[in-house]
Parts: C-alpha cells; sequence; structure tokens
C-alpha cells in the first residue's frame, strides 16, 4: 500500500500551488483568446502583409518549445533585458509566465479559429459584401460568432492543454505546483513517499482538467450550429 502522508503532510504548500496553477490558467486562457483572435483575423484578412505575419508567427511559435519560450520571457526578457513588470520578483515572473503561455497557446487558438472561419459558407460572407459591410465588419458580426460556436469543443481541448503546460512555467521561475512539488521532494525532511505525492498532484489536475472538458462538451451541444 502507498503511504499517502507525505502528500497530506505538505497539502497546504501543494494546495497554493494549484491556485498559483489555476491564476496562471486562467489569466493566460483569456489572453491567448484575444491572441488566437487577433492572429485568426490576420490569417483570413485581405492585406498581404497580415496574412504573411500570422502565418509566420503561428509556424514560429507552434514549432517553438514552450519551455523555450518560457525561457526567452524569464531569462532574456526579464533578467538579461530587466523588463519587468514589478519591482517584485514574484508578480514579475508571474506576469511573464501568463505572457509566455498565452504567446504559445494562442498559435493553437489561432489555427482552431481558424478551422471554425473556413466553416461558414461562402455565401454568408459574400451576402454582407453585397450589403455594404466591411471586412472587419463582417467578420465581427458575421463570421467570428458562427466560427466560435463551431469550435467550442476543440478550444476546450485546447485549454485542457493549457492547463496541463502550466506545468512547464517553472521555466519562467514561478512557483506552480510542479516546481513546488520538487520543492517538497528535495527537502531534507522528505520522507519516501515521492510516487503518491506524485499521484495526488495527478487527481489535482483530473480536477482541473475533468470538468473543464465536461463544460466545453455541454457548451459545444449547446451552442451547436444548425446547418
Amino acid at each position: 500500500m502507498f503511504d499517502f502522508s507525505p502528500f497530506f503532510d505538505n497539502f497546504d504548500e501543494i494546495l497554493q500551488g494549484f491556485w498559483a496553477t489555476i491564476r496562471l490558467a486562467a489569466a493566460a486562457a483569456v489572453l491567448s483568446l484575444v491572441i488566437g483572435t487577433v492572429l485568426a483575423s490576420f490569417r483570413v484578412a485581405p492585406i498581404p502583409v497580415l496574412r504573411a505575419f500570422g502565418t509566420g508567427y503561428v509556424g514560429v511559435v507552434r514549432n517553438t518549445p514552450l519551455t523555450l519560450v518560457l525561457l526567452m520571457c524569464s531569462l532574456g526578457l526579464n533578467d538579461i533585458l530587466a523588463l519587468k513588470f514589478s519591482s517584485t520578483s514574484s508578480v514579475s515572473y508571474y506576469w511573464w509566465a501568463v505572457l509566455g503561455l498565452s504567446a504559445y497557446t494562442g498559435a493553437f487558438v489561432c489555427e482552431t479559429l481558424r478551422s471554425g472561419i473556413n466553416t461558414v459558407p461562402l455565401g454568408q460572407a459574400e451576402a454582407a459584401r453585397s450589403v455594404g459591410l466591411t471586412f472587419t465588419q463582417s467578420l465581427r458580426m458575421i463570421i467570428l460568432p458562427q466560427a466560435f460556436r463551431a469550435i467550442i469543443a476543440p478550444l476546450g481541448s485546447v485549454f485542457i492543454a493549457m492547463i496541463k503546460n502550466t506545468t512547464v512555467a517553472a521555466a519562467a521561475s514561478y512557483a506552480e505546483v510542479a516546481l513546488v512539488t520538487k520543492t517538497i521532494v528535495d527537502k531534507p525532511t522528505f520522507a519516501n513517499g515521492v510516487i503518491p505525492l506524485f499521484l495526488g498532484v495527478a487527481v489535482g489536475f483530473l480536477i482541473l482538467t475533468l470538468p473543464t472538458g465536461y463544460l466545453f462538451g455541454w457548451l459545444a451541444k449547446r451552442m451547436a450550429v444548425a446547418r
């Protein structure tokens, strides 16, 4: 039998780590949604420069390891270039972790949203132009609302992956649950119980991701576009 006492002995620290993970994931979800929407708009824009920028950004960021992105934010921008969000290190590292995770996830949100845009019948865009709507107006009022309704389920998968990717935020010196767990294991007083500790943390991530999956699945059925 596994001894879960090491998990419960350090439960307060683990709980604080999960709260840090939730704060990071919530902020990154909102910001990545904004970034992804802007990038998707660029990728379908009639302006070649915007399309090239959107395509280049997605191609580079999606094929760059998240660890490298976060290291560039924390070590490169924060430490070397001294671009800090706050004089308090923990606050500055938090926002760099949010920015790095959002920039990375935004590329995946962009491609997911672009696939949703492709589901909108071309005739609707042509009808919008025929009544005098500009590209921005047709995108905002006609295309994007339908695209978002079509991608609720895959967007949920992107956000679930993002929640799990928060464990890499230790590369940005942000103390989320993975870094807290490592700190606990490295304590001289820590007794044998690494596997039960990791199992407890894994259950914690299930508590975060499973409800998220069910929520987006329910929304997808509720907001499904009838064709």
